[in-house]
């Protein structure tokens, strides 16, 4: 590679003239995202996740937003990050320095070229021949046009490249009239009618030496593609009328990209673009369609576009792919000694730029890298372009086996120059500890011997909104940079994750309460206690008032981390508030749990107060959960809900099965959910946290409750709720649990008993009693062999060890409970 390093540098560099493209839309139009990655339309969208394009382009997407690997999850990203700054991102990596626009698509909330101005310095528009044809006759069909007029003139979505030049002016009246006898909208379709048109096009084109460009090859649904190859075109190119024009065959004709590599070898006026057939095809159909444009055509007549559309990232995608294919057959062509390094690298600028520039007189002044890009309040500057020169520290976070979080944090310029790349180093005990101690408890084969790696996720970074100069990040653990800790929850969140994507094809959406109470200090006989904020009753108005300052500030902190609050109030606690996040794909609910979480503790200090998420934090008062309700969705469509099949329940097939997973296995997923003595002082019968092996539809004295909000159907079901989650978990251990035995479920086939409709307490010698205690739901789990094979049997050791470790201090110290406020 040491040989090609130059060759690589120049692909990875140049700066692209996309000369053929379209209209981006607003995030609210109706245009479907998975138009990204495919040309398909209507019922054939379904099955576009199935092909090589889709699979292969999300992961390039999900890349560059540093999302997880699903389409739910990158539909999450960019309206996370905004239309605007995902458009920045795309494009500043794509290096487009030049973009021409073919306005002439009709797209829902389609954005106008100016708007493109911000993201690209040169933006131009080209004329879509039809287009500007039907709006004449629509908005006078009794009217003349001309196309005399127009500077710049293209073409593309021909009904068949078979033109002919001898078209009649009484052909093409009478086609003008089936025209407007079918009606309006005006949809040109008659092949004289078009014919005349596209003569007279290219007359008007080649008197002002403007380009014409042609739809050739595969494309949009309505073409015959029998009629798309560009040996049609022959009749034309011979015609000594058009001899000087100038004509660019589109979409590397494909999948006729012979035929026009050699009409381009043999009529002058015969240039290529090979504009979707990258990044639309598998890799080696790419690699094979350059290869073949190559075979004949001259070189400096080869060019370039993205043919993006819709969305910031199909023009992302192409330039992409388009460097890697491009360098992979000039590598070639150098190996097989057609092209010496110099050559091959003359050709990248050529094929990616100058070509396009000398044939559309383009006058490039200004440059890619001087745009700025404007960005929205939701995504900060910092986060596109690297370190803020006001920021001091950067907090790297991450959540060990007992569910605390702990950081390392670094200057931000190490950070930068070291740290966001290779990591911090960071001893193998830290997930061996407990709540009682910072050393690896004894059976969790963890100890102070071995270090690894905690490696931040950039797609984490933000800032701390109660201190602007610090910024924090999630990590990830690894044994080295590509080797991913096996101990890591985070992987493990992924691992089961990737299994329910790829047996199932669905991916788990989740959403959070988070209960906590506020503390004051007070002083009793001369020493500090920590007593309730207020002693008001469940949503009490006079709460919300009292804790307004508190709740507002932590609104806007977690609106600036773009975490969205549902609905928040006072608990039935004193002292007690309740603040419940959007629910989402579960990887980003995970993170967005921990940050909120941050985000309360610190502004409670701000106001003097200790905000505390411990299960019980007074045993003579109601608990503290952090509830998370559950879902299915595949394509992002949520599949939980019953639809259009025999059901029971209100939920779909798919979601019983893997409900009744979950219920199965409930017993054993409680130390990942419930992972403290203290959590089972909370799990009693008539506190609201599910005390019976049950479930029941809308009954919140049940550990699992199927739910029905508002605006779901009467009857229907879109989620299930679990109880027993509090607010010491680990969130990507207990969300791992539940996929885990969701995937079960589905494996199975697995259905739910009846629900239990009243207080499970009464019914109780009808129902099995969950685990009293931490070390009962231990005992479960070490039965279980369902999470050692899917969590990872020395992940699973060490969380057993660790449990069994809190089991033996607390019993030994009864009132060390106490001091679990300032640890969770």
């Amino acid at each position: 590679m040491e040989r090609f390093a130059e060759l690589k540098k120049a692909v990875e560099t140049v700066e692209i003239v996309d000369a053929h493209a379209h209209n981006i839309v607003a995030l609210d139009s109706t245009v479907p995202f998975l138009n990204c990655f495919s040309e398909a339309a209507g019922d054939a969208l379904s099955h576009v996740p199935h092909t090589i394009n889709f699979k292969r382009s999300l992961k390039e997407i999900a890349g560059i937003y540093g999302s997880n690997l699903s389409l739910h999850a990158v539909q999450e990203s960019r309206q996370r990050f905004g239309l605007e700054s995902s458009a920045a991102v795309c494009f500043k990596a794509a290096k487009i320095s030049v973009l021409l626009i073919d306005d002439g698509i009709e797209l829902d909330e389609k954005l106008d070229i100016k708007w493109h101005r911000s993201f690209v310095p040169t933006v131009g528009r080209i004329l879509r021949v039809e287009h500007v044809a039907e709006k004449i006759l629509e908005k006078d069909s009794n009217g003349t046009w001309t196309l005399g007029s127009f500077m710049e003139i293209f073409t593309e979505e021909l009904n068949g490249l078979a033109i002919n030049t001898e078209v009649t002016e009484t052909e093409a009246e009478e086609g003008l009239s089936d025209v407007l006898c079918a009606g309006h909208p005006i949809r040109i379709s008659n092949k004289s009618f078009i014919d005349y048109i596209f003569l007279h096009a290219l007359k008007v084109a080649q008197s002002y030496d403007l380009p014409m460009q042609i739809h050739t090859g595969f494309g949009d649904k309505d073409l015959d593609l029998r009629l798309a190859n560009p040996l049609h075109l022959r009749n034309l190119l011979e015609d000594k009328r058009f001899m000087k024009s100038r004509l660019v065959l589109l979409h590397a004709s494909y999948p006729f990209s012979r035929e026009a590599s050699y009409l381009a070898s043999v009529y002058p006026q015969v240039y290529l673009d090979f504009g979707l057939a990258i990044p639309k095809l598998s890799f080696h159909g790419m690699l094979s369609s350059v290869k073949e444009l190559l075979e004949l055509a001259p070189m400096n007549k080869v060019m370039f576009s993205t043919d993006g559309i819709a969305f910031a990232e199909t023009f992302y995608l192409g330039a992409k792919k388009a460097r890697e294919v491009v360098f992979s057959v000039l590598r070639d062509a150098c190996v097989d000694g057609d092209l010496s390094i110099p050559e091959a690298i003359a050709a990248v600028k050529d094929i990616f730029a100058e070509n396009a520039k000398q044939f559309y007189k383009l006058d490039v002044s200004s440059r890619y890298s001087d745009v700025k890009p404007p960005l929205s309040s939701s995504f900060q500057e910092e986060e596109l372009n690297g370190s803020s020169k006001d920021v001091t520290f950067v907090r790297i976070i991450w959540i060990d086996a007992s569910g605390q979080h702990r950081c390392r944090v670094v200057p931000q310029q190490r950070f930068y120059s070291s740290v966001e790349k290779h990591g911090v180093g960071l001893t193998c005990a830290c997930m061996g500890m407990s709540s009682t101690s910072d050393g690896p408890a004894v059976d969790t084969n963890l100890t102070a011997s071995g270090e690894i790696r905690i490696i931040p996720d950039l797609s984490t970074k933000c800032r701390l909104p109660w201190a602007k100069q610090q910024e924090m990040v999630l990590a990830d653990m690894y044994i080295e940079p590509g080797k991913v800790w096996e101990y890591c929850p985070r992987e493990a969140l992924r691992r089961v994750s990737k299994i329910l994507k790829d047996e199932f094809d669905l991916v788990l959406n989740a959403g959070f309460e988070n209960e906590f109470y506020l503390l004051k200090s007070v002083l009793r006989d001369g020493k500090e206690e920590w007593a309730p904020f207020d002693r008001t009753s469940y949503c009490s108005t006079s709460a919300f008032d009292t804790a307004s300052p508190i709740l507002e500030e932590v609104f806007a902190s977690l609106q600036s981390l773009n975490i969205t609050v549902e609905q928040l109030h006072a608990e039935a606690g004193k002292g007690q508030f309740e603040i419940a996040l959007r629910y989402t794909e579960c990887f980003r609910a995970a993170d967005s749990l921990i940050f909120a979480r941050e985000v309360i503790r610190a502004v409670a200090r701000k106001y003097g107060l200790l905000a505390t998420f411990v299960p019980k934090y007074a045993l003579d008062d109601i608990g503290s959960g952090s509830h998370v309700h559950i879902s299915l969705s595949r394509n992002g469509e949520n599949v939980f809900i019953a639809s259009g099949e025999s059901i029971r329940y209100g939920m779909s097939k798919i979601g019983e099965a893997f409900m009744a997973g979950v219920l199965n296995h409930l017993p054993s997923i409680l130390p990942f959910t419930a992972p403290l003595p203290n959590s089972y002082d909370r799990i009693q019968p008539n506190m609201w946290s599910g005390a019976y092996l049950c479930w029941g539809k809308e009954n919140r004295e049940a550990p699992l409750r199927a739910a029905s909000p508002p605006g779901v159907a009467h009857g229907f079901v879109s989620n299930f709720e679990i109880k027993a989650f509090d607010g010491c978990a680990n969130p990507y251990l207990g969300l791992a649990a539940i996929i885990t035995a969701g995937i079960d479920g589905l494996r199975r086939n697995l259905s739910l008993p009846e629900p239990v409709d009243g207080d499970p307490d009464i019914l109780k010698e009808n129902l099995q009693r969950l685990p009293v205690s931490l070390a009962e739901s231990v005992q479960a789990l070490e039965k279980d062999t369902l999470f050692r094979d899917m969590i990872g049997e020395k992940l699973l050791v060490a969380i057993i060890g660790v449990r069994k470790a809190e089991v033996k201090y607390y019993s030994e110290n009864n009132q060390a409970y106490k001091d679990l406020i300032y640890k969770y």
